[in-house]
């Protein structure tokens, strides 16, 4: 049984789920079937945000890791995440939805400050959000980003899409014989260090009792099927 169609969510995507089938970059194919999903989604009466990652251009432990000064990386990683969003604008406005772009570093000419208030109007008015420069701060990844926007702006539950159909115990990939779990605490997330997001996300939306659910992206409608309640991927509550 499905459960109630939520109020208000938020979709986070990676930066690589952008990519498509080349290796970099941003497949404008990619931006309009995620946005004609997102159509329909606001269709239904749904309030929707986007977080997305910057992975596709530009990753900033990945940076760090070849030597290169943490810090510089990390805003250079926000920085990607900007180009991604102003993408999805694109291909979001396209196809006739009313977006707007918030960065968690001001850049004026291309983005709205992030500011709550503001922002949940945005929302009631029924323009899709899009975070860009994840918190605005080093050190903390796209996903505490989505944690931390869908709690400020008071989202029933965050969407994390991602190249599985939900988690499992091992990588499905390599481990053919993986367990898939339907559900999961957020303790339980952790003591396995399952990885699905980063344990700051983890603890922030166990201490604000924020619902997420894991799903693939990949499959065809499935933003729309987890934004109805249907029960596909993994609940972590």
């Amino acid at each position: 049984m499905s459960a109630p169609t939520p109020r208000r969510l938020l979709l986070k995507l990676s930066g690589e789920a952008l990519i498509g089938d080349g290796e970099y970059g941003i497949s404008p194919g990619v931006v309009e079937r995620i946005g004609g999903e997102v159509r329909e989604v606001v269709g239904m009466g749904v309030e929707l945000a986007v977080v997305v990652g910057g992975g596709n251009i530009f990753r900033g432990v990945a940076g760090a890791a070849r030597g290169m000064d943490r810090t510089s990386a990390d805003y250079m990683g926000m920085l990607a995440t900007a180009i991604n969003c102003l993408a999805i604008q694109d291909g979001f406005e396209k196809l006739g939805l009313h977006t707007r772009v918030m960065s968690g570093i001001e850049m004026p000419k291309v983005a709205e400050p992030f500011i709550r208030r503001r922002a949940m109007r945005h929302l009631e008015k029924g323009r899709v959000v899009i975070f860009a420069a994840g918190t605005g701060n080093p050190y903390f990844t796209t996903d505490t980003a989505g944690a931390l926007r869908a709690i400020e702006i008071g989202a029933d539950a965050v969407l994390k899409a991602t190249k599985v159909d939900g988690i499992y115990d091992a990588d499905p990939v390599t481990h053919p014989d993986a367990t898939k779990f339907d559900r999961l605490t957020y303790d339980e997330v952790l003591a396995r260090n399952l990885r699905v997001m980063d344990a700051t996300a983890i603890s922030l939306c166990r201490e604000n009792r924020m619902p997420i659910v894991v799903f693939d992206l990949k499959a065809p409608g499935n933003i729309v099927r987890v934004a109805r309640g249907e029960t596909i991927g993994t609940r972590i509550c």
